[in-house]
């Protein structure tokens, strides 16, 4: 169904809307070019957030407010297009969260994914259900839908990791919960490392069956790792021309997305690189490891360094180019759009 153009509305069509209204209905072919666009529309906007421009206010919000205090004490990146929604895309969630040396982030659940990409710092933890593992730069961490987890850090620096929630989606289903633990720290019931030595090295105890559901039974991926990976697979093919070398947080139970609601990707960008445009359907987050470049976005371009976030929204092209050696980790909603069989990329 086709946008066409909208004639103008005489009074006999105005007092129908008028009557019909009160009955709670109105008409489609008044909306019908907003509703079935010829192509993606979203009130999400290219932006760029520089991490020297956020890093201050979130070490100032340390000293003023506890993150026993906060909860969780995150400065959400707000889309400068859906400014006060709580969102970077139209589907998903993504924030900076700090935990100071001695802290810990009390323990919770909620009916929402998350997932940790470690930004700067090391030597705290994040627990889930009863696991505890140890943050680096660059480490993908994820928090499967209803389970315990806790944050703390027992180590001597300030460690800042990015959020990212589906917390859109679940709200767009209505089946948005959350509950306190009693205690502030749940109890550790198994050691450190203990679900990727059952699940995260081709092997499988006989008879286990998936812990967290559909989401991955791993919940870090260590950044050494993955560099590894890029690393390898840089020896042997030539980059893509849009995306660089590109690899996906796999579950290695199912082989589909580490997350049923949020892909996640790690790319490697030879230095010199000047990618060739891509677009998607999947509005996503990208978060600068290392390196340095600029990313082509629409009509705005954004220079890169290392800790910088930017956001590419639905079917908006993106062009990449990479000063030196660069490496992003990126995240989106494109597992829901593959599910529902509508997710689109288009190059060139």
């Amino acid at each position: 169904m086709a946008s066409i153009p909208q004639p103008a509305i005489g009074k006999a069509r105005q007092e129908l809307y008028r009557r019909m209204d009160k009955d709670n209905l109105a008409p489609l072919w008044e909306v019908l070019h907003n509703l079935i666009p010829n192509e993606p529309s979203t009130p999400c906007r290219p932006a760029l957030w520089k991490y020297r421009d956020a890093r201050p206010y979130l070490m100032e919000a340390g000293k003023l407010i506890s993150a026993r205090e906060a909860i969780r004490r995150v400065l959400i990146l707000e889309n400068p297009g859906m400014r006060g929604e709580s969102c970077i895309t139209q589907s998903l969630y993504a924030g900076l969260q700090l935990i100071l040396p001695g802290e810990i982030a009390p323990s919770h659940r909620h009916s929402q994914s998350a997932l940790r990409f470690i930004v700067e710092g090391a030597g705290a933890y994040t627990a889930v259900d009863g696991e505890r593992t140890v943050m680096h730069p660059g480490d993908f961490i994820i928090t499967p839908s209803w389970t315990w987890h806790d944050h703390g850090n027992p180590g001597a620096e300030p460690v800042v990791w990015m959020d990212g929630l589906d917390i859109r989606i679940v709200q767009t289903f209505g089946a948005q919960f959350h509950e306190p633990f009693p205690e502030e720290v749940q109890p550790v019931a198994r050691s450190e490392g203990a679900s990727a030595a059952r699940f995260g090295n081709n092997l499988l105890p006989l008879g286990a069956t998936a812990p967290f559901g559909r989401t991955s039974p791993i919940f870090n991926y260590p950044y050494a790792r993955s560099r590894e990976s890029l690393a390898k697979l840089a020896q042997d093919q030539d980059p893509d021309p849009c995306h660089g070398w590109k690899m996906q947080f796999l579950n290695p139970l199912t082989g589909g997305h580490a997350m049923p609601t949020i892909a996640a990707f790690i790319q490697l960008l030879p230095k010199g690189f000047s990618g060739e445009p891509c677009r998607s359907t999947d509005g996503t987050i990208f978060s600068v490891v290392e390196g340095a470049g600029s990313a082509l976005v629409g009509a705005e371009r954004f220079e890169l360094e290392p800790r910088d976030t930017f956001v590419v929204p639905s079917w908006a092209p993106l062009r990449l180019e990479a000063r030196g050696e660069t490496v992003l980790f990126s995240f989106s909603d494109r597992p829901c759009q593959e599910a529902l069989g509508l997710w689109r990329e288009k190059r060139g």
